[in-house]
């Protein structure tokens, strides 16, 4: 049967996508569709149709699934954050150890019992301490801030985003009160100047906020007015930045920022070690459950103190930092300065003194290490979402660690790396799912990988 756009339809939820959007049949044709959940029977709207799938919308609900529960969000459906909002919590978490495992077998080709049961949040809200809130202009020409829709640029106003910490929602009203009748502050390809995002990070452990405007140039109409006022009111804003992005560019932070209260940074304990949080400088968004990852990297880590490890894409250092009292050498790699410089910072300022830091990319300095006869024991790898090239896992392989410790945050990028080191000589071991991001459709996932014949 041809489906036209337009056309209702009636469809049997049966699985979810990576993404998150429900999937179901109507004859040999397959259909996504978005906020829906496993044992709905829904009526959609088809919007697009190809050659043997089809995208639709949901019209009603005929029988809710028992996983669907009540959205506490009035725009969850829309916004491009949560897509689980409308699930139990458990049935979130069913889906994406899910998608890990069909990552790992379809792609990996491992067996499925490698995967073990995720690891939950302790939080499922305010966990965030990371929020980017664009400022724009309506098509009236009035202040909209809020949370990017759905597969989109467009802004959908919402001053309030549960994910967040309260002081966050507070700190993006006040803003909001501010831009409100000043239309003029906020950037526009026309103006160049103004307001482009909102930045705010928060220490957990401190209660610190950092202020972060983007902003067309270092200069705007009240921006002393702006600063004065919220550092009045929240006390917890230890630090202010303005950073500098005129570029058209979809890159929210620039390449300058300049430092208008406070110090620059502020400070949060993860693992029992002291951070310095930057602007730029990467730091888990979820501090609790980073807690949790790392503990589970260093598990499988299996170090007794005599080891030397390298921590390639360390970032910060936060990851081979929490384990560096286990090892006798420690050995990050990043290809970010103001993060290699961040990192030994944080090392100094915990008295971390057998780790070093390299400032290149991952491929060429593991390449260099590997010809000065440095054999470490352990590899731990956090690389991007687009995974490691085989470049760097031949040279991974040719250093020979006793294990490698895999953290991902996209498990077919890691399906498909680690299906690489399977054919040179390593077996994966273990694979644990991390909830870092609830709500959301994103899953870490942490693997041990050894050579056949060790652990």
């Amino acid at each position: 049967m041809m489906y036209q756009k337009n056309q209702i339809i009636e469809l049997n939820i049966t699985s979810l996508t990576s993404d998150g959007d429900g999937v179901g049949r109507a004859g040999e044709m397959v259909f996504f569709v978005p906020n829906t959940a496993v044992g709905d029977t829904i009526r959609a709207k088809v919007l697009k149709v190809k050659k043997n799938v089809g995208f639709a919308r949901v019209e009603e609900i005929i029988t809710p699934s028992p996983d669907r529960i009540v959205t506490d969000c009035p725009v969850s459906f829309s916004c491009g954050g949560c897509v689980y909002r409308h699930i139990s919590y458990e049935a979130e978490c069913r889906a994406k150890r899910q998608k890990v495992i069909d990552a790992v077998t379809r792609i990996g080709k491992l067996d499925a019992q490698l995967v073990h049961d995720i690891i939950p949040s302790k939080n499922i809200d305010g966990y965030r301490n990371k929020a980017m809130i664009p400022v724009g202009l309506n098509r009236n020409g009035e202040v909209v801030m809020g949370y990017y829709a759905r597969h989109s640029h467009h802004i959908m106003h919402c001053l309030c985003c549960q994910l967040s910490p309260p002081i966050f929602n507070d700190i993006i009203e006040d803003v909001y009160a501010f831009l409100r009748h000043r239309p003029s502050l906020v950037y526009t390809p026309q103006n160049r100047r103004g307001i482009r995002h909102i930045y705010l990070r928060y220490a957990e452990t401190t209660g610190d906020v950092m202020f972060c405007v983007v902003a067309g140039s270092r200069h705007f109409d009240d921006d002393a007015s702006l600063f004065y006022s919220l550092t009045e009111k929240y006390k917890q804003i230890k630090s202010i930045i303005l950073n500098v992005n005129a570029e058209d560019t979809n890159v929210i932070l620039g390449k300058r920022s300049y430092t208008v209260h406070g110090d620059g940074f502020i400070t949060d304990t993860l693992c029992g070690l002291r951070f310095e949080i930057a602007p730029e400088a990467f730091y888990q968004i979820n501090r609790t459950q980073a807690e949790s990852l790392y503990a589970k990297a260093k598990e499988y880590a299996g170090l007794s103190g005599k080891e030397t490890l390298i921590d390639l894409y360390c970032g910060a250092g936060t990851i081979g930092l929490s384990m560096a009292d286990q090892c006798s050498e420690l050995i990050g790699v990043e290809i970010i300065p103001e993060a290699i410089e961040n990192a030994k910072r944080n090392a100094s300022h915990n008295g971390v003194r057998n780790a070093r830091f390299i400032c290149g990319d991952a491929s060429q300095a593991a390449e260099e290490l590997r010809k000065k006869g440095i054999r470490p024991d352990v590899v731990v790898v956090d690389p991007p979402r687009k995974g490691l090239t085989p470049e760097l896992i031949d040279t991974i392989v040719r250093m020979s660690p006793d294990r490698v410790v895999y953290v991902s945050c996209d498990p077919a990028t890691m399906a498909r790396d680690l299906q690489l080191f399977t054919e040179q000589n390593y077996s994966v071991k273990e694979i644990t799912p991390v909830d870092m991001f609830p709500r959301t459709s994103h899953i870490e996932t942490v693997v041990l990988m050894s050579q056949d014949g060790s652990r």
